[in-house]
């Protein structure tokens, strides 16, 4: 991630309703009695089954392969277990299957169960954006830091994302600026200040994404940052924060310290 001569047209997606919630945990507990799901999922999943099994949900504790092989089954993928091991192990983890481009995830599953797992990730995504609407951002760290984290993590390329916030630090507009490789998304301080204008937004807060899982600032990040702040506050405008997404972790360079 490093600071760039501004480019002639940057490529900018918004994501106004695009988010999700963090990353959740490999089991879910229900209340009441706690069986293991694998005593009776079996490998190759019915229709059927996947109806009982969901019927006793409430009281189970699902690893993440057994809920991926639950939701393939749904989707009446053949041998559900084995692809969702094979994905699992492919993609790292959930993050990394539910990030996965639909092309990628065609050499391994069916269409229909590739939109399926599109589609749960922009329900996350909706579901996490929903919650950033109306408040007051500046003291609401962690629930930005768990949209950051919905939207990133897992993903194979660096992208960087702005929330640009009014006078009230309430969010007026999320939007990607940059995407890139797998260890660096061009940043142009000059084009997020201009869009910054452009939206009447007052504060920034920025995040960008570490495919490699490690969220540690690089040298390049912290003179990007600094770069950032420094042309935000030239204009009247308020860098409050930049995040950076890890594979467990969302790094705040503010309360590190580093800005």
């Amino acid at each position: 991630m490093s600071a760039c001569p501004p480019p002639p047209t940057p490529d900018t997606t918004t994501a106004t309703d695009h988010t999700a919630p963090a990353e959740p945990g490999s089991e879910c507990f229900g209340v009441g009695e706690v069986f293991a799901a694998r005593d009776f999922i079996p490998p190759t999943s019915s229709a059927e089954a996947v109806r009982q099994v969901a019927a006793r949900m409430d009281n189970a504790v699902l690893s993440d392969v057994e809920i991926l092989n639950l939701h393939l089954a749904a989707s009446d993928c053949d041998d559900a277990l084995g692809n969702a091991e094979r994905l699992l192990e492919r993609f790292g983890g959930l993050s990394g299957v539910l990030a996965a481009d639909v092309a990628e995830l065609l050499r391994h599953v069916g269409p229909q169960s590739a939109v399926n797992l599109k589609l749960v990730r922009e329900i996350a995504c909706r579901v996490s954006a929903a919650s950033l609407a109306g408040r007051q951002l500046l003291t609401s760290s962690r629930t930005v830091a768990d949209y950051f984290a919905t939207q990133m993590r897992g993903l194979p390329r660096e992208e960087f994302w702005t929330l640009f916030l009014d006078k009230r630090n309430q969010l007026i507009v999320v939007e990607r600026l940059g995407q890139g490789t797998t260890d660096h998304a061009p940043v142009y301080p000059r084009e997020v200040i201009r869009r910054a204008l452009e939206v009447g937004a007052s504060a920034l807060i920025v995040a960008h994404n570490h495919p490699s899982g490690d969220p540690d600032p690089s040298r390049a990040d912290l003179q990007m940052t600094k770069a950032l702040g420094d042309a935000a506050k030239a204009l009247g405008l308020a860098l409050w924060d930049h995040m950076i997404v890890g594979s467990d972790k969302v790094l705040s360079l503010k309360a590190e310290g580093l800005m």
